[in-house]
């Protein structure tokens, strides 16, 4: 790794926490590296660079981030590079810690809605870390609501946030490309109203044509709109609706990421809309990001990581959630066994998703975000579930219920799961109906921005592969290269 140019000035907060760890040069170069590992970065760093570190010059990049993870893990206390004595990461790699305190995470969740509003092409290049999973499921299953979240009219001085037991912390200092905004109006009902409304308008976006199509307009939204708000002036209550409606909408910003292959950013979002979430005191959404975050870890193949995540959501929000609640969780959980071949586990937690579906009553309180599972839904999940394990003919039902069922409105969902009912035809024989289908998926597909879309029908292709001098396929390549 390339280092900055040398200060001259020893690093006496490095030395002084190397010595309350206890650790050797070496031992903590090793920790580093071995950090970088489940960051999927390649560091051989050594007792000499952490000599060079001490003595005052600044490792760049992810370093200082990754070395102030280790001191956290260590002592068990959040600490930052600037604790260090080391320069502060870059936001592109921040995202990934969950806060401390409701300050720190409007500051972490604000510098990547600013970094991801510019030309920063890098931060969509980040790559997905299961490793990333961990900690925050963690720290949001054993947490609490934070005790306070009001600011400004309802805090002891304008720009100071209560911590838990009241003592009140400074917002860190921000770098230069950041406004103060410490000293915002106060926020109102309908600015909340607002954040909900353009909620709405996105997620409409989005099902439509995908997560490519209005993701910059959502992200500059939150960082011109929704910023200022959390650096307002708010009491409790309206508190907590503001961080709920942040929240959501960062899950969403990380939900169309996700959508055009951004996953590093994806994971950042969601993790950041976690915490939100636990400042917003909604234990059911936290639940529901975490069920969002086990989708993505199916999409990229970490079965085992998705099923941990949906556990750790139903364990989180307890047996008294909503039936449709109930669904959602067993059934991410379903398709995380889907993606490992395990049957049983697989069929259990389908059966469970099934049962509480079938309890939910007209007039249930179901929250907004989980209105959208409805048999249409399950029977998607259940298409994908048998796709999964290669039990074609049950595949090849639901998928046709599911789009039978499904609102036109979902067209991305309608798409994804034409494509399951393409690749069961495909393993039922029916190679003709198979690629009939294919095509009317491609076609689709060619109309969204969603990357997620053209993979879809990726893999659909791979899979026609050993039939490629077929007539049928011959025919569906032509009529797919027609769309180019």
């Amino acid at each position: 790794m390339t280092e900055r140019p040398p200060h001259h000035t020893p690093n006496r907060q490095l030395a002084a926490l190397i010595a309350e760890a206890g650790f050797s040069n070496a031992g903590l170069a090793r920790r580093v590296d071995q950090l970088g590992i489940e960051h999927g970065l390649d560091l051989r760093y050594d007792k000499t660079s952490v000599t060079r570190w001490l003595r005052g010059q600044q490792p760049r990049g992810t370093t200082p981030a990754l070395i102030a993870e280790v001191f956290t893990r260590r002592l068990g206390r959040r600490l930052s590079a600037q604790d260090l004595g080391l320069d502060a990461c870059a936001p592109v790699y921040a995202g990934l810690e969950f806060a401390a305190t409701p300050s720190e995470a409007v500051d972490i969740v604000s510098g990547l809605w600013r970094k991801d509003s510019g030309s920063h092409a890098e931060l969509r290049k980040i790559a997905f870390t299961p490793a990333g999973l961990v900690v925050p499921s963690r720290d949001w299953l054993i947490g609490r609501a934070d005790e306070r979240v009001a600011r400004g009219e309802a805090t002891d001085a304008p720009g100071r946030v209560p911590a838990q037991g009241g003592r009140p912390t400074v917002p860190r200092q921000r770098r230069n490309d950041q406004v103060d905004r410490t000293q915002g109006s106060r926020v109102t009902s309908g600015d909340i109203a607002a954040l909900r409304s353009v909620g709405e308008l996105f997620r409409a976006l989005d099902h439509a044509y995908g997560g490519g199509h209005a993701r910059q307009a959502l992200v500059r939204y939150l960082e011109h709109e929704a910023e200022p708000m959390l650096r307002g002036s708010y009491g409790e209550a309206t508190g907590r609706r503001l961080f709920a409606a942040t929240a959501d909408l960062t899950r969403l910003a990380g939900w169309t990421s996700y959508d055009i292959a951004a996953h590093g950013l994806a994971q950042r979002y969601f993790v950041q809309a976690l915490r939100l979430a636990q400042a917003a005191g909604d234990r059911a959404y936290g639940s529901y990001v975490l069920v969002t975050m086990s989708r993505q870890a199916v999409y990229l193949g970490h079965g085992r990581e998705a099923v941990q995540l949906a556990r750790v959501a139903q364990q989180g929000i307890g047996s008294s959630a909503p039936p449709a609640v109930q669904a959602l969780l067993h059934s991410a959980e379903a398709r995380g066994h889907g993606v490992l071949g395990e049957v049983r586990a697989c069929t259990a937690a389908l059966a469970r998703a099934e049962r509480a579906l079938e309890t939910v009553r007209p007039g249930d309180e179901t929250p907004y975000w989980a209105r959208f599972f409805d048999e249409a839904q399950l029977a998607d999940e259940l298409a994908h579930c048998h796709r999964d394990l290669q039990q074609y003919r049950a595949a090849s039902q639901h998928a046709e219920r599911s789009l039978q069922l499904r609102a036109a409105g979902f067209a991305r969902s309608r798409l994804f799961c034409r494509v399951v009912l393409a690749t069961a035809r495909l393993g039922l024989g029916e190679l003709e109906q198979a690629c009939t289908l294919g095509a009317e998926a491609a076609l689709q597909a060619s109309e969204m921005r969603s990357v997620r879309a053209h993979e879809y029908v990726r893999e659909f292709e791979r899979r026609l592969e050993p039939y490629r001098d077929a007539a049928a396929v011959r025919g569906y390549r032509e009529r797919v290269a027609a769309l180019g």
